[in-house]
């Protein structure tokens, strides 16, 4: 049974950081993508950010780069989002998404993390 189990969610200051990590058990992702997700209250959930198994190549969505990093380590089959620079509009429940792969403009992903709750204030 795949389980996905983020962590490093809070309540914090805009200007501030943070660090999310998301460990995936059950079984490895080599070959997809590993990611992250957003939904804010009264909106779709939105894409991130996500790193590919073998060359950990990156893609971040245009409100996030240069703020947000994601990083991965295979050997831990974890998955991680530094985040910095944070903004109130940045507050989300933040989701972990593995077995992803691209479809389209868009992303696919295979299972998705319970969530972990980012609150930025002003």
């Amino acid at each position: 049974q795949v389980q996905l189990v983020e962590s490093g969610g809070g309540l914090v200051q805009a200007g501030d950081s943070l660090r999310l990590s998301c460990e995936a058990s059950g079984r490895t992702f080599s070959g997809y993508y590993m990611g992250w997700f957003r939904q804010a209250p009264g909106q779709e959930r939105e894409f991130v950010a996500a790193i590919f198994w073998y060359d950990r190549i990156t893609y971040y969505a245009d409100s996030v780069k240069g703020r947000f990093t994601i990083a991965r380590d295979n050997a831990k089959n974890t998955v991680y989002l530094q985040m910095n620079s944070l903004k109130p509009e940045d507050t989300a429940l933040y989701y972990c998404a593995a077995a992803v792969t691209r479809s389209g403009s868009g992303w696919s992903v295979g299972y998705w993390g319970q969530g972990t709750q980012v609150t930025v204030s002003s």
